[in-house]
């Protein structure tokens, strides 16, 4: 029989395949009994690296299955002999509608109209449209697939980046090449809108830093729907400051974003606390990538969404 542990009550991810026993931890004290025996635990969401040390100590711990799709806070942290899975694609939908409300939310001056309505002003101002853009999407993974997806027919060009280039398709100008990261110099001074949606890694970590941003042009709008640690915040601010880009952010450094940090009043921001991913269906999608992962466990079949050491 196979421990496995679960942040909820089985019957929240369907079930659990036959062959396997399960008890409930949602990452407090004390640990379930079966501490010596679990072979599989199921991360609650935003685990912290302290949470996965405690994890990575079990005895007889085989996988490590995340409901998230960043891992930063488990790879790295975990002794050989253990796999590491994230629930890709489950929070694509949800994270790729924040980016696209995110980006017509602050091209069309939402937030700006929304000030003059709790002030009571009826106050006309232009803004700027979507159509005509160019919007690079550095990390073209699934959700950056699904955010081009849910730009077709806004009338905008994306050009898409990701760690290493890749060809399109040949003879589909529906599917354009993918850049590496070597080639962002050259990328980003054509963009108007620059997503970043890239893991977190040694080589992508303080990615957007004063060069990067140096590089875009003026009036750009940085969407950042990664993790916080992409951005060098000090030459973000320097950038807001100054009037020359815009952002919007829905991750921070540091995060949660304390009491009296300089972003609270930064120009040209349009800020939400982590939530691009939180929608109901969001758990509903990432439940049912766990319940498919353990029937895979329990079937000593391939596992799916398998992590390497580069967070990938």
């Amino acid at each position: 029989m196979t421990t496995v542990w679960l942040p909820e009550p089985p019957e929240s991810f369907g079930g659990i395949p036959d062959g396997m026993t399960a008890d409930v931890w949602d990452g407090g004290e004390p640990l379930p009994e079966s501490a010596e025996a679990v072979e599989v635990v199921v991360m609650p969401f935003r685990a912290r690296p302290e949470l996965t040390a405690r994890v990575a100590r079990l005895p007889s711990l085989r996988l490590i299955q995340l409901r998230s799709a960043g891992a930063e806070a488990v790879v790295g942290h975990v002794p050989d002999g253990v796999t590491v899975c994230n629930a890709r694609g489950a929070h694509d939908p949800a994270t790729a509608e924040w980016v696209v409300g995110a980006i017509v939310a602050h091209l069309r001056g939402f937030p700006g109209f929304a000030d003059r309505q709790r002030e009571g002003r009826w106050e006309p101002a232009a803004s700027e449209p979507v159509a005509g853009k160019h919007v690079l999407i550095v990390g073209y993974g699934s959700i950056g697939a699904a955010v081009e997806r849910r730009l077709a027919g806004w009338e905008v060009t994306v050009e898409r980046a990701a760690r290493r280039a890749r060809p399109g398709t040949p003879g589909d100008p529906g599917d354009p090449p993918v850049l590496g990261t070597e080639s962002l110099p050259e990328a980003l001074p054509r963009a108007d809108v620059v997503v970043l949606l890239v893991p977190v890694t040694g080589e992508t970590r303080g990615m957007a830093d004063a060069a990067f941003l140096a590089a875009m042009k003026d009036g750009a709008l940085l969407v950042n729907a990664a993790r916080g640690s992409i951005v060098d915040t000090d030459a973000l601010l320097r950038e807001l400051n100054s009037g020359r880009l815009k952002a919007a952010l829905d991750v921070t450094d540091p995060e949660p974003l304390p009491d009296g940090h300089p972003l609270w009043r930064a120009p040209g921001l349009l800020l939400t606390p982590h939530v691009a991913g939180l929608v109901p269906s969001g758990v509903v999608r990432a439940n049912a990538v766990v319940r498919a992962q353990l029937a895979r466990y329990a079937a000593g079949e391939p596992l799916a969404n398998v992590i390497g050491d580069q967070g990938y």
